[in-house]
């Protein structure tokens, strides 16, 4: 089947990396399914721009260091050079993460008015400053982790963080106390400080205990990683522009936006899974087998992320309006018309998101750069217009138009740096429904025979 396609490390890291990606939407869905129940619109609203406020952040700061991190370990054969490496990153982690501390503090209160949020905003960043100074700790050793081609300890340390959260709000739903942005913020701060914790355990053994950067190494990294990084915040705000403009603009609204998110997030599972399995292996071939293994990898990704996500897309486009009322309730029936447009935005942007890493593996971060960049300000152009002559739906509305026009410039690139092939990707698709097919009346026959 398809182990003739796939070694044993496409399966093992596979399995671990979509759990971890199941969980982190799964508890997220079942914390939002809580939270909306408990919260008022004005403070789901709060609520999803804070998580969107750090899920940029993290991201952001994740897309510097952890491909920089992964190329560099897994090309390296010498335990010192590895070390350097990864004091090098975590040095960089933790200076970063100290100025969005400080931004935090500095400017927070603005940041929430100019958001429509007053001071609950700012007071949950606030209480989240220690999760923060926890997620230096998680995200390097998450990154350690993926450099070694081991994906159990991030799912273990994502599961422990994501049970401690669900467990503290669980606990107030059923005892029908308040939430506040103060206490939410805490719980989070918690939750992530043991995952680190959890994380930490399993990540020993490919730990030296030595603390030794290099200005060598913080340069390379910041060299191969700074177009990444500004690439990540363009990417990052790109993907979330719909959000913060309509936060900005239409008081309240991101409520709805972020309701049909969550929903999307489930079809985005794959394509973030491909990915984080994908870059170590693209790493190494761009280094020893060429443009051509590269090629393979992108085509076999893509049509894999398809025969996925297609279909189960057209399920949730035809059963949108149900599955909000169901998850969200009918206070958030405006947000099943986003629901399904972000399905197709979903399915388009599976050729961008595996074209990113491919470009990252084999050097092309500049243009990563440059095509995330043109797309955010196109984007945020195009929904500010969008807004302004239809309302509520324009962000949304802005955010298909523009994803249309950047996967044509994107296709343009891709044919350019690695030429692949469309109509290959497509048979590969058919295959992995031929495979499964058969796999399945395989199984149908051996019940009979029982």
């Amino acid at each position: 089947m398809l182990s003739k396609h796939f070694s044993s490390y496409w399966f093992r890291s596979g399995f671990f990396s979509i759990l971890q990606r199941f969980v982190l939407i799964l508890f997220g869905f079942l914390n939002f399914f809580l939270l909306i129940r408990s919260l008022s619109i004005q403070q789901m609203g709060v609520w999803a721009l804070f998580l969107t406020i750090i899920t940029v952040f993290e991201n952001t700061k994740t897309g510097l260091l952890k491909n920089a991190h992964i190329k560099f370990v897994t090309t390296q054969q010498v335990n010192d050079q590895k070390t350097a490496i990864a004091s090098s990153s975590f040095l960089i982690n933790l200076l970063i993460t100290l100025c969005g501390i400080v931004i935090i503090l500095v400017v927070g209160k603005q940041v929430g008015v100019f958001f429509n949020s007053e001071t609950e905003l700012y007071t949950i960043l606030i209480w989240f400053i220690p999760g923060l100074l926890c997620m230096i700790f998680f995200s390097h050793l998450e990154a350690v982790q993926n450099s070694h081609f081991d994906f159990k300890g991030a799912f273990a340390g994502n599961l422990a963080r994501q049970v401690c959260f669900f467990i503290a709000v669980i606990t107030h739903f059923i005892l029908k106390k308040p939430l506040s942005m103060q206490l939410l913020g805490i719980y989070q701060s918690v939750s992530i400080c043991i995952g680190t914790i959890i994380l930490f355990i399993l990540s020993r053994k490919y730990l030296f205990m030595n603390f030794n950067p290099s200005l060598k190494w913080i340069k390379q990294i910041i060299n191969y990683g700074g177009y990444i990084f500004f690439t990540g915040v363009a990417s990052n705000l790109y993907s979330n522009i719909d959000q913060f403009i309509t936060a900005a603009i239409i008081p309240g609204s991101i409520a709805f936006y972020n309701a049909a998110k969550r929903i999307n997030g489930f079809i985005d599972i794959p394509t973030y899974t491909a990915a984080d399995i994908l870059f170590p292996k693209m790493s190494l071939a761009s280094a020893q087998e060429g443009i051509n293994k590269i090629k393979y990898f992108y085509e076999r990704m893509v049509a894999a992320v398809f025969a996925i996500i297609i279909p189960v897309s057209i399920l949730v486009i035809i059963f949108a309006k149900p599955m909000v009322y169901i998850i969200a309730g009918p206070a958030y029936a405006a947000s099943v018309p986003i629901l399904r447009i972000y399905m197709v935005i979903s399915i388009i942007g599976v050729i961008q998101h595996q074209a990113s890493i491919a470009f990252y593996a084999i050097g092309k971060t500049k243009l990563c750069f440059l095509l995330n960049t043109q797309q955010l300000l196109l984007n945020l152009l195009i929904a500010f217009v969008c807004l302004k002559l239809i309302g509520f739906y324009g962000a949304v509305t802005g955010a298909f138009i523009t994803s249309i026009i950047n996967i044509l410039i994107w296709m343009y690139f891709i044919k350019k740096e690695i030429n692949p092939s469309f109509k290959q990707i497509a048979v590969y698709s058919k295959e992995y429904y031929s495979n499964v097919f058969h796999y399945l009346k395989k199984l149908s026959r051996a019940g009979k025979q029982h």
